[in-house]
């Protein structure tokens, strides 16, 4: 049996499995010590901070039941291993970003985040209230994990370039670090896309093997150094406009834990997000005024690449819908999305640009 043929199998079989296991789980007891690796290196702003507050909570709260203790990127294993590290038994849990690991499964994209696709607070709407968490459940079972949203970073930059971009064409032949399903559509505008964990970039870009890159936003950006290589920033990006973050870890470590150890981790998780996310955004304007005044020009894409951009972003969320468990997981996002869309469209948004128009 092929691969994607168990993965629809499992997930049809998971609640047969789930209603045969009648036995109560036994749990672990006394002190326990959980390895969480990572997919950030050491110190990185914002992201690095996410899985340091989930390791730290975790231990607060449990009360020294649980001690978690953060290996980052290439301490343990490296920012692309930490998925099998944790599905094998390796690691006990992991904070990262999913679209890392498309490879493991397509459907894994909506967790992390989609080109065009939710901002945080319909991203929230949809995991929290109208289906996603479940969803998620079931495809995060299949590799033996339980998942969580623990963290998030804004709307993110559409990146750092040497050269302006004023057509879709000027993407052609450039060489660009963007991860995930947004990286698949630059491919499709004939970009030589990178997929290159965020210790790496700072380098790869001063040693001229990649032209510009993505990172997160102002802040993260202005810590890595990437205005001291690049001049130009592109401040809107169409790739990630509200990416989630992941805590994972091992179904049967977890499954081991007492409920009260599984509470805490679920709503250290939840807390995360928005701690996160508002760590991002109290940061991001003052570190954009500090860019400008050092020198970087902020640009914004021309509508003619945005409608390229969009365009190829469709092409790329349809491609993988042969598969049942992305095509289920892909309708319910997108339904969940337009409805979000709609109410936002028609209220904070139209307030924010009478607030802006008033206030001047």
């Amino acid at each position: 049996m092929d691969r994607r043929s168990f993965l629809r199998t499992s997930a049809l079989g998971g609640s047969a499995v789930a209603a045969s296991s009648l036995a109560a789980p036994a749990y672990a007891q006394g002190n326990r010590t959980l390895t969480m690796v990572s997919t950030w290196g050491r110190g990185l702003a914002g992201v690095h901070d996410a899985a340091q507050y989930c390791a730290d909570r975790i231990t607060e709260m449990s009360d020294g039941q649980l001690t978690v203790d953060l290996k980052a990127a290439g301490e343990l294993v490296g920012a692309f291993e930490v998925f099998d590290a944790v599905t094998s038994g390796q690691a006990d849990m992991y904070h990262g970003v999913d679209y890392y690991f498309l490879g493991q499964h397509p459907a894994l994209s909506f967790f992390s985040q989609v080109p065009f696709g939710m901002t945080f607070m319909e991203f929230s709407n949809w995991y929290y209230h109208d289906g996603g968490k479940e969803l998620g459940d079931n495809l995060y079972s299949i590799f033996g994990l339980k998942s969580f949203a623990a963290g998030n970073t804004g709307p993110q930059s559409g990146g750092w370039f040497s050269k302006e971009i004023n057509s879709p064409e000027d993407f052609q032949g450039l060489r660009f670090r963007m991860p995930g399903q947004g990286g698949q559509v630059l491919g499709k505008l004939g970009a030589s896309v990178q997929n290159i964990p965020g210790a790496e970039v700072y380098q790869a870009l001063s040693s001229g093997s990649i032209d510009g890159t993505e990172w997160i936003g102002p802040w993260a950006d202005e810590k890595a150094g990437f205005q001291e290589i690049a001049s130009i920033y592109y401040t809107a990006g169409f790739h990630e406009p509200g990416p989630n973050l992941n805590l994972n870890i091992n179904l049967d470590v977890y499954e081991e834990l007492t409920p009260a150890q599984q509470a805490i981790i679920e709503n250290t998780a939840r807390s995360a997000n928005i701690w996160n996310m508002s760590q991002f955004m109290a940061n991001n304007g003052a570190a954009l005024q500090r860019l400008k005044s050092g020198g970087t020009q902020i640009r914004q894409f021309p509508e003619p690449v945005w409608d390229a951009f969009g365009a190829a972003s469709q092409e790329v969320l349809a491609e993988p819908m042969g598969d049942d468990i992305y095509k289920e997981t892909h309708d319910s996002y997108m339904a969940s999305l337009r409805k979000s869309a709609e109410w936002i469209r028609t209220s904070e948004s139209e307030f924010r640009a009478q607030r802006d128009r008033v206030l001047g």
